[in-house]
């Protein structure tokens, strides 16, 4: 009898609240996109609950979305192939959002074009010299940029028409490729590193301003739309995340940069020049909302997930060092507010 009493009370708790229970909903990052939509497919299986709901808006456009504010309409996490930008942080700081960072791993910007085309072996000052939209003319003032061919660059690298494919200013692996290829390669040319000792500012506005002569082409979010361009398009190259290259090396061969090629080897050292950490932004306030936050993260840095030969390096992320991971974990358990990015 008191079995029969308290079974629509176990009823009430177990079979409603389950059924009701929100999905985790992910946006950003269309590198980190695949490996989230995977972890995803996994976590519900696993576990039985809602699969999680993830969107491919760019790294910019996921954390926009994710410091709009809190409640029902916003993503619980933005995912991100960059770190977040100051800016950022107070707009979600200004909404009332409070930001908890996860490390998920490492991947890689390459620089490809078509298996049947020439091979680059490209420096990081010839990858700016190529796609900058000004560049330091000969008596050290800016000029629109007169390369029109790579061999105009450097006479060693093939005589092809400079035109590569990237993505939109609201990607994340626009911003690493900015950050890691065209700054760095700036700071090489004298003109230009005497301009960042004088106005930092000044000389980021002439590292990171892409041409826009056809050059450089905005090419979407899509990584598969971009694989077509570059397989319809001879000589032309195209920028995009490692592990979208480790699917297709069928189709696309990287270029080296600074004599170094990407792969899981060179990318988990550090020696490729454009390596970059992938992040999971996490809304703290949703935490209670939306319950299965945690598991999801959880799943994300398991071992059959994130962990030497789990199924994301099978994707092609690479994982974090066994220390880091250990470390990542950890912080799920309160996972502490995240202070104000520096830069």
């Amino acid at each position: 009898m008191r079995f029969l009493l308290l079974l629509p009370l176990l009823l009430a708790a177990c079979g409603p609240r389950e059924a009701a229970e929100p999905a985790v909903w992910a946006a950003g990052s269309s590198t980190v996109f695949p490996f989230a939509s995977r972890t995803a497919e996994n976590f519900a299986r696993k576990t039985g609950r809602p699969a999680p709901r993830v969107e491919s808006l760019g790294t910019g456009g996921g954390i926009k979305a994710f410091c709009d504010g809190v409640g029902e309409g916003t993503p619980d996490i933005a995912l991100a192939s960059r770190p977040m930008k100051p800016g950022e942080w107070d707009d979600c700081r200004e909404a009332g959002v409070t930001v908890a960072e996860v490390r998920i791993g490492s991947d890689g910007v390459v620089v490809a074009t078509d298996r049947q085309g020439a091979d680059y072996r490209l420096s990081l000052e010839q990858l700016y010299r190529a796609l900058a939209a000004e560049t330091p003319g000969p008596n050290g003032r800016f000029i629109p940029n007169p390369n029109a061919t790579w061999r105009e660059v450097d006479p060693a690298l093939p005589p092809v028409r400079i035109q590569v494919y990237g993505p939109p200013p609201t990607s994340g692996t626009r911003d690493a490729f900015v950050e890691l290829g065209m700054e760095a390669g700036a700071k090489k040319i004298p003109t230009l590193a005497t301009l960042k000792e004088q106005d930092e500012d000044a000389f980021k506005a002439r590292a990171h301003t892409l041409r826009e002569d056809g050059g450089w082409v905005d090419a979407g979010e899509n990584d598969n739309a971009l694989l077509q361009t570059l397989t319809r398009t001879p000589g032309s190259l195209g920028v995009f995340g490692f592990s979208f290259l480790g699917q297709n090396r069928d189709r696309v061969k990287a270029a080296t940069v600074n004599g170094v090629a990407p792969s899981t080897e060179t990318i988990a050292d550090g020696s490729y020049p454009l390596a970059r950490t992938l992040y999971l932004y996490v809304k703290k306030q949703h935490l209670q909302r939306t319950p299965a936050m945690r598991a999801y993260l959880a799943e994300f840095l398991s071992d059959a997930a994130s962990g030497k030969g789990g199924y994301l390096a099978d994707q092609g992320m690479i994982p974090l060092p066994a220390d880091q991971l250990l470390a990542a974990r950890a912080g799920l358990a309160d996972l502490p507010d995240m202070p104000r990015p520096e830069k």
